[in-house]
């Protein structure tokens, strides 16, 4: 459904926004001019649920969302309701009054379909909750989950507190050695080190009544630092045996469906921790905070699949030999493991962020919600709208759905007695995660008329600043050298967005915008994005240097040392090295080249050297010869079989082993297989395996 239509309800917000009615109803072609109201949230409301008989409504607001979904519902509408906030992002602005390009081009994106819905992963928790940590402070928040949820504890070390008087809950100490899964399927292990242990233990206070250097308490676990070893407690617990100095098994394994842990340090280690496991601290309110969160987490839950993965065009390794590592190294919840050749992503564990696929250099990571594809379409819609409007030197401004949607509305929010919101050519462009934004989306932005783009940087994006500067560096790179001057990508932190961006200098961007939509292969996408880029350059060039670890370049092949065996061709995922059916020869294609270097690896000569660049022109798609020799006769029939140099090579090595020390053993060498089998049923005088006795 185009915004054409849609019914539009737009407001001023007691006349705050310059709203443009004319302005905005040419820029979005509807026909008439759009009518505007000053305060639909209140005296006007009546005109919002008057329009609700209509099939699909548009309305210029955010804040007020949660009013007018709640008056759809009382008058039974089935119109489609959608919201996108022109206030904050546009209108609040020292350049309000020349932001009506933006308006139009935010309102023309937020008219687009949904993306297509992708399987769902689901979750599935009982309550089952394991409370880690010192000893009061676990047995107390055990003793308040017991009204919601299914407690345990495992005490890490004693401080205060006791055990209850009612064994409601199961209680465990000992030393965590492992914590994995995620909500509804978390597993821990941990090594059982006081002698006491508290599953046997009746609590029956023998043990604490015969100590004599009062090391147990009624946590019932012994004070090694006070114990003398008089083992007298042992003799009291008698036959219940819950008190071994001695004991052999130690290692205990249970499985829960969310985790409160009290740690000082986390017991997992990565930056985004899993849903269902809190790790507040030793912070009263922030445990508290976690205490509330986890007792909402019951139930049955479900989000998107947010990757899609093809194996075979994975360059992570070949034949147990590793190349590509990208998507291990970037992914801050541990969901990506290495799984022989292949990587396999947990999706359980999957955030969403799409950090892998921005760093896959192939494509065999991608990410399916959004799609690259459907992104793309956002991004063309929301540009060409802006330049048809007016618009000039746009510059986009990535930002993810939480703390970046707050930090960008908090700069339009504050744009008063000094503040200056947004430049009317910033455009905010809401994804769920900004680690998402790779290459083909930068390049593809400034395909369609972007000059810049700015990705805000959140806390929650730490992890990725690294990626993120790798693919801007190499994007700047690119169009620096194609003669589009200025700086066209920037990672700021969002505290100090207002700043950053009104200090910004538009860049060149291109003179004609692509036509063409983003593919979900990457390598396509970036194909038409290069190509498009190239043609509509200032400067005309056939390549461009880049650093190493780029994911586009060529191959250097030593041809004194490259015995053309071939390894590479079967080592390359992407079909860049290439046979050839008439003769010993290796060919190359250097667009479909992704720098993995297990070609490299895999040689058995070190011939193969490569050569990070990018090359334009007809010649990067076509196969090219890196290397050819002079083909080996069979001496039996005469057909061709490998090389005279790979032959020789191997006659000179195996020339003086044992094993081939008589003439016709070095001769059957020089046969093609065919004539190796023949020579070898015709010659039965030979001694085989069977001729030696054990």
């Amino acid at each position: 459904m185009s915004i054409k239509d849609k019914t539009l309800k737009l407001c001023s917000c007691n006349k705050t926004i310059a709203l443009d009615a004319q302005a905005l109803a040419s820029a979005l072609k509807t026909g008439t001019p759009l009518p505007i109201h000053t305060e639909l949230c209140r005296k006007e409301a009546g005109r919002f649920q008057a329009a609700l008989g209509d099939e699909s409504l548009l309305v210029g607001c955010t804040q007020e969302a949660p009013l007018f979904g709640e008056l759809a519902e009382a008058a039974g509408s089935k119109a489609e309701l959608r919201f996108v906030n022109i206030r904050e992002m546009a209108g609040w602005s020292a350049e309000g009054r020349q932001a009506t390009p933006k308006i139009a081009a935010l309102l023309a994106a937020a008219a687009l379909p949904e993306p297509e819905p992708v399987p769902n992963v689901e979750y599935k928790s009982g309550g089952q909750v394991l409370v880690i940590g010192p000893s009061g402070a676990a047995l107390e928040w055990a003793k308040r989950f017991s009204t919601n949820l299914q407690p345990s504890v495992l005490i890490t070390r004693q401080e205060g507190g006791e055990l209850p008087a009612e064994r409601g809950f199961p209680v465990w100490s000992g030393k965590p050695l492992r914590v994995s899964g995620w909500l509804g399927a978390f597993e821990v292990e941990w090594q059982q080190e006081n002698p006491i242990d508290l599953e046997v233990c009746t609590r029956c206070n023998k043990c604490i009544d015969v100590c004599p250097e009062n090391a147990i308490d009624f946590s019932y676990q012994i004070d090694l630092g006070k114990c003398k070893a008089h083992r007298q407690c042992v003799a009291a617990c008698g036959e219940i045996g819950a008190v071994d100095f001695s004991r052999a098994e130690r290692a205990r394994k249970e499985s829960f469906d969310l985790v409160l842990d009290l740690s000082t340090e986390p017991l997992l280690r990565v930056p985004d921790l899993p849903q269902g496991y809190l790790a507040p601290g030793a912070d009263p309110l922030a445990q508290a905070l976690a205490a509330a969160k986890l007792t909402q987490l019951v139930g049955e839950f479900e989000k998107p699949r947010f990757f899609a993965y093809r194996e075979k065009i994975c360059a992570h390794a070949r034949s147990g030999i590793e190349g590509c590592n990208r998507c291990l190294e970037v992914c801050s919840t541990g969901a990506i493991r290495a799984d022989g050749d292949h990587v396999k992503v947990e999706p359980h564990l999957c955030a969403g962020c799409g950090g892998c696929a921005t760093v896959c250099p192939s494509g065999a990571m991608t990410y399916a919600y959004p799609r690259v594809s459907d992104i793309g379409m956002r991004l063309k819609t929301l540009l060409s709208t802006y330049r048809e409007a007016g618009g000039a030197d746009a510059c986009l401004v990535f930002h993810d759905t939480e703390s970046g949607r707050q930090q960008v509305q908090a700069v339009g929010r504050k744009a008063v007695r000094g503040g200056k919101g947004l430049p009317a050519r910033a455009i905010p462009f809401e994804v769920f995660h900004v680690a998402s934004i790779g290459l083909d989306t930068l390049l593809g932005a400034i395909c369609y008329g972007a000059s810049q783009v700015v990705v805000v940087s959140t806390k929650e994006s730490e992890h990725y600043a690294a990626a993120l500067r790798e693919q801007m560096a190499l994007g700047e790179v690119i169009l620096n050298a194609l003669g589009f001057e200025g700086s066209h990508f920037f990672l700021f932190d969002g505290n100090a967005l207002e700043k950053e961006l009104w200090a910004l200098k538009p860049a060149m961007g291109v003179s004609k915008t692509a036509t063409f939509n983003l593919s979900p292969e990457k390598r396509t996408t970036l194909d038409f994005e290069l190509d498009h880029l190239a043609v509509n350059a200032p400067r005309k060039i056939e390549e461009i240097k880049l650093p190493a670890g780029a994911p586009f370049g060529a191959l250097a092949v030593n041809k004194q040392t490259c015995t053309l065996c071939k390894a590479c061709i079967g080592a390359c995922p992407e079909g860049a090295l290439l046979d050839a059916a008439d003769a010993p020869r290796l060919r190359f294609i250097e667009r479909n080249c992704v720098q993995c270097g297990l070609c490299a690896e895999t040689c058995p000569e070190d011939a193969i050297e490569l050569v990070p660049r990018l090359l334009f022109g007809p010649q990067a798609k076509q196969a090219v010869t890196l290397n050819e020799a002079e083909p080996f006769h069979c001496v039996r029939c005469g057909k061709p079989f490998g090389t005279r140099r790979m032959v020789d090579s191997m006659l000179g090595k195996l020339g003086g082993h044992s094993m081939f020390a008589g003439d016709g053993a070095l001769r059957r060498l020089q046969m093609c297989g065919d004539c190796r089998v023949v020579d070898m049923m015709e010659n039965r005088s030979e001694a085989t395996i069977f001729d030696f006795k054990k």
